[in-house]
């Protein structure tokens, strides 16, 4: 899949804002621990990716009704969804100047139905012509992604079949649609019935 920046500026992927709060302290203490062990922005991609897939629970996994949004709260609390740790992932990886995209699954129960957007990133490391999306949503039984360049390594491969797509645009900030169900969800349970179906 040949994925479009929405953004024709390179820098819009290394930009702070209210969601992808990469000025805020604990996101750039949490990057500076992290680097101390990285030799070069391969490593620390890996690294970062790694930190938010192992480290910050799936709220879905864990039954938390908690809701977070923004990376500094989501590094904070130790929770949120697929759309949360993106944000957060992003962050860190703008944090070290590695330009970062926002992207979207659309996915659905194996009959096709109650489908919901999936939120991933997409990095492009230095020296690299191609965005690589990654997907830092937990690992759990039936779920095995990897951060890879090469191949890609999602939690999901989408199934045509089932109606289900990739969304090729890389978004510079997060979708409007899917930070307002997030910042307007009372509760997980509340954030279920107003996730987008589609983009």
């Amino acid at each position: 899949m040949r994925l479009i920046q929405r953004n024709p500026e390179l820098s819009a992927y290394l930009a702070a804002d209210e969601a992808i709060d990469h000025r805020h302290p604990l996101v750039r203490e949490t990057a500076a621990r992290l680097r101390v062990t990285c030799d070069d922005a391969y490593s620390y991609a890996k690294a970062a990716y790694e930190f938010v897939r192992d480290t910050i629970p799936h709220s879905g996994d864990t039954d938390d009704p908690r809701v977070t949004w923004r990376a500094s709260d989501v590094l904070a609390r130790r929770t949120g969804i697929c759309h949360a740790k993106a944000h957060a992932l992003a962050a860190l990886l703008r944090a070290e100047s590695i330009p970062t995209a926002l992207c979207y699954q659309r996915l659905t129960d194996d009959d096709g139905t109650n489908p919901v957007v999936h939120g991933l990133v997409a990095v492009r490391l230095p020296g690299r012509e191609r965005w690589a999306r990654q997907d830092p949503r937990g690992n759990k039984p039936g779920v095995d992604a990897q951060f890879s360049l090469e191949g890609e390594r999602l939690a999901w491969a989408v199934r045509p079949q089932c109606n289900e797509m990739d969304y090729a645009v890389l978004y510079d900030a997060p979708h409007p649609v899917v930070l307002r169900a997030l910042r307007g969800a009372a509760d997980r349970m509340d954030l279920w019935r107003k996730l987008p179906a589609a983009l």
